[in-house]
């Protein structure tokens, strides 16, 4: 058996999949979080709502999409402008080489309106970090998030002119 998913698909979000969305985002933030975010702010998060409101809240501008694969959603991302707001592969889905296949669709997407692109990550995602240092993103600096939430790196991305080596 193997561990590659069937036919992973980038695809704009429905309403109809909101929850799904919502649910993928929250398992994995549960998941995968606690070490950078601590327990308490990681229940905060998730209990409080601000999770979901983060995801339907995008939903009106038409920046969300899901990644499919082996016949259900495994990956969601969110953009807004020139930046990568949010991607996330469901935690039961990790290491198949579903993230490479959603920030390389979020790279195509933004590089035909954007020459420079962003993305943040918390300073101790230290998997986020290493992901995207391997497919060419550059850390910019780090960013003070303020008193309640740990410190943020940002991330660019140039698009490659034509003809460029």
């Amino acid at each position: 058996m193997s561990l590659q998913p069937s036919h992973p698909v980038v695809r704009p979000a429905l309403i109809e999949d909101l929850v799904a969305l919502q649910e993928l985002a929250r398992r994995t933030i549960d998941a995968s979080y606690r070490s950078f975010l601590g327990n308490e702010g990681v229940d905060w998060f998730i209990n409080s709502g601000a999770s979901d409101d983060h995801i339907e809240s995008h939903f009106g501008q038409g920046h969300v999409y899901c990644l499919e694969a082996d016949g259900g959603i495994v990956g969601l991302m969110i953009l807004d402008g020139p930046t990568v707001d949010l991607m996330m592969i469901d935690v039961r889905h990790h290491r198949q080489g579903l993230g490479k296949v959603l920030l390389s669709r979020a790279e195509e997407v933004l590089f035909t309106q954007y020459r420079v692109i962003r993305l943040e990550t918390f300073v101790g995602n230290k998997a986020a970090i290493a992901f995207y240092e391997a497919y060419g993103w550059l850390a910019a600096g780090q960013m003070d998030s303020g008193s309640e939430m740990p410190a943020k790196i940002e991330f660019v991305k140039h698009r490659r002119e034509e003809g460029a080596a």
